[in-house]
């Protein structure tokens, strides 16, 4: 059920901010932006996940984002996969390979370490837990501690949002919109 909070009850600021971003992007403000306007000192998703996507790290940014849908697959939430994806896509320059991700994690295009660490974060999303075991083949397969701390940073931030999109019913139903989020978040990042 999509709450009406997302559609109403912005601050004048707040919707003078999405009118411009109407009018600059030619789109429609996606769900995400207008919950982060919303209650910005109540979602702390912009600081966390600014730090996570686009802070320091081992990882590129476009890896980053491959790891917000690929985490947003397990836990099957369709705006952030759209929206993941697609950012992904940008930042590789490659929309094969991360479709091929997606698809199937055995064969997909994608080097050891990384491939290692998507089975884990795949694993904490579906099952809530890891074990020693599943730290063990993510380091052997190539993927340093630090590594493997800040892929746990996105997957942290991502099951959160993840779980807001869902309760608050984000819409799938532009992927124009969707696109032109995925440029904003690659030139301007989460903060």
């Amino acid at each position: 059920m999509r709450l009406s909070v997302l559609d109403h009850g912005h601050s004048l600021r707040a919707k003078a901010l999405m009118a411009l971003i109407r009018l600059v992007s030619r789109h429609r403000v996606v769900d995400a932006v207008k919950l982060a306007l919303y209650r910005p000192d109540f979602y702390f998703g912009g600081r966390v996940t600014q730090e996570a996507m686009r802070g320091p790290s081992e990882w590129s940014v476009a890896d980053r984002e491959l790891m917000a849908a690929v985490i947003s697959t397990a836990n099957q939430t369709p705006f952030c996969i759209m929206a993941h994806s697609a950012t992904s896509a940008i930042a590789y320059r490659d929309h094969a390979k991360v479709s091929a991700t997606l698809a199937d994690l055995d064969t997909a295009p994608v080097d050891e370490p990384l491939r290692a660490t998507l089975r884990i974060l795949t694993k904490l999303a579906r099952e809530n837990s890891l074990d020693a075991d599943d730290m063990r083949m993510a380091l052997s397969a190539g993927a340093s501690s630090e590594k493997i701390k800040d892929a746990l940073a996105v997957s942290f931030a991502f099951n959160v949002t993840d779980r807001l999109a869902d309760a608050f019913g984000f819409a799938v139903d532009d992927p124009d919109a969707i696109k032109s989020g995925a440029r904003f978040l690659l030139s301007r990042g989460y903060g």
